[in-house]
């Protein structure tokens, strides 16, 4: 068995963050090209700049994204290793059974029977 040292109230975090449509937006837009300015990623959303800002603090606030300055400006890039970590610990582990009762099932319907083996 796997142990991360991930807490339940950065799970916590990571989830708020995701259940937001517009926040699941800045992911993507994120994830489509990594280093974007506020300017840019307000520029593809109806909303303040202001709004876009309280956005991005959540996803910072779940380590989602992470920023850099560059001289005046603070770039936004993407950190996909909270997602993963959620996906390893909440979503892996239940499909795990039924992808192995999809394999036995496979082997069972491809062997060969009886009436196949004679002539």
């Amino acid at each position: 068995m796997v142990t991360y040292l991930w807490s339940v109230a950065e799970d916590d975090a990571v989830f708020k963050a995701l259940a937001d449509p517009t926040r699941r937006f800045l992911l993507d837009l994120l994830f489509t090209r990594d280093g974007r300015t506020l300017t840019e990623l307000e520029s593809e959303v109806e909303m303040t700049r202001f709004g876009v800002m309280k956005h991005l603090r959540v996803l910072e606030a779940a380590n989602l994204v992470v920023t850099r300055r560059s001289g005046r400006e603070k770039l936004h890039f993407l950190n996909p290793v909270p997602i993963r970590l959620i996906h390893d610990r909440w979503i892996d582990k239940y499909t795990e059974r039924q992808v192995a009762a999809l394999a036995d099932l496979k082997a069972q319907l491809e062997a060969p029977t009886d009436k196949e083996e004679r002539p």
